[in-house]
């Protein structure tokens, strides 16, 4: 099946007791037994539950993957990830990443004894000079959060399957449609399924997608023993939310691409970070391994002033001064004091995490309207 095809039909079947075209909401927290172990595959809702199976199987086969696990937030399906190691392992992360990554990877997992490197990943090459007889995995996002960073997801495989370490690589920002890492090299996709998956701003979830039985066992395990699972109904609104995912995608590559052009010509914006741009750094691989460069933005004022982008954000209309991302609606972020607060200020501006950069999610109006919002704002200043 094609892409549009799978968002609607893959994993999901039409209720046997009904004929419901839409997968049920199976509201419940547990399940009649004929006796002892006598049951119809579900026993209890933490562990398994009939419409997050449904879920499950899609996401899998939206990244090309056979084994779909689905947590109660992102940063839930990342604690899964890390929770597959031991003290004394280590880990390669890129050093452009989520804020709430960085932070569960180092104010969390570093008490354990699990050690963590951020590197710049531009050069492939250059992350086995972090591997030692440690390194157990190599944790990427592609493209970057928010600097937008394009990481080649071929090449980081190769040196990972040299030196036998994981590859995982979160795909939250491009989503399935835009990008497959599993069909790169990866061992495990990682999304933040409140954002583009879901795309309406209504639930907060998080996924794995992987193709290895034994891996696929452990973080099973870890999802029913540690308990960070999603309740039906968020379930089925991420489901509802997939069947217009290509549509949606489409829309934002599309505005993406309007916004982009608009703010490089604009005098009062000083970079602009979008892996479209034919000058933006890896810009061959990003058109290598994604379909379109998505609806992302980052961009920094000229003048580099705090109080320059609050001005901005507190006079946008449309924009909405919000957290997250990937919604219908669109939404502004300001990574510094938001996002990406937990992670020390000398760290952010090694990676050109500055004081003005704005982080735009460009959602699915009408284009000129965004542009006018664009304009009005950054009069402002």
């Amino acid at each position: 099946m094609k892409f549009g095809t799978k968002a609607i039909h893959a994993g999901v079947a039409p209720d046997p007791s009904t004929g419901a075209i839409m997968t049920p909401i199976y509201q419940t927290s547990t399940y009649v037994q004929r006796s002892p172990g006598d049951h119809q595959g579900y026993e209890y809702s933490r562990t398994h539950n009939p419409t997050r199976t449904a879920l499950q199987d899609n996401l899998a086969a939206l990244e090309n993957g056979k084994h779909g696990i689905c947590f109660s937030s992102g940063l839930g399906a990342i604690d899964a990830v890390v929770k597959l190691f031991s003290p004394g392992d280590e880990i390669i992360s890129t050093n452009d990443l989520y804020g709430g990554t960085y932070r569960l990877f180092t104010k969390v997992f570093e008490r354990y004894g699990i050690k963590f490197h951020f590197v710049p990943m531009g050069d492939p090459e250059s992350i086995a000079n972090y591997i030692n007889e440690n390194t157990k995995m190599i944790w990427v996002e592609t493209p970057t959060n928010p600097m937008m960073n394009i990481i080649d997801i071929a090449g980081v495989s190769k040196v990972a399957k040299k030196h036998g370490v994981l590859l995982a690589v979160d795909n939250t920002f491009a989503s399935p449609f835009l990008q497959n890492p599993l069909d790169q090299g990866a061992d495990i996709v990682m999304h933040s399924v409140t954002k583009y998956l879901g795309g309406h701003s209504d639930v907060v979830m998080g996924a794995l997608v992987l193709n290895d039985d034994e891996f696929a066992s452990k973080l099973v395990f870890i999802q029913n023993a540690c308990g960070a699972t999603p309740g039906p109904q968020d379930c089925f609104l991420v489901l509802r939310g997939i069947k217009t995912l290509h549509l949606r995608m489409e829309r934002h590559s599309q505005n993406g691409k309007t916004i982009a052009a608009y703010l490089k010509n604009h005098p009062k914006v000083a970079k602009v970070y979008w892996p479209g741009f034919e000058d933006h750094p890896n810009h061959d691989i990003a058109k290598k391994q994604m379909r379109d460069f998505g609806g992302m933005i980052s961009f920094t004022l000229v003048g580099n002033r705090l109080e320059d982008a609050k001005t901005v954000m507190e006079n946008f209309h449309l924009f909405a001064l919000a957290e997250s991302l990937g919604g219908v609606e669109s939404l502004c972020g300001h990574p510094a004091s938001m996002t990406h607060a937990s992670i020390p200020r000398e760290e952010r501006e090694k990676v050109g995490l500055v004081d003005s950069l704005i982080r735009l999610s460009v959602g699915v109006e009408d284009a000129e309207d965004l542009k006018q919002d664009l304009a009005n704002a950054l009069s402002k200043i």
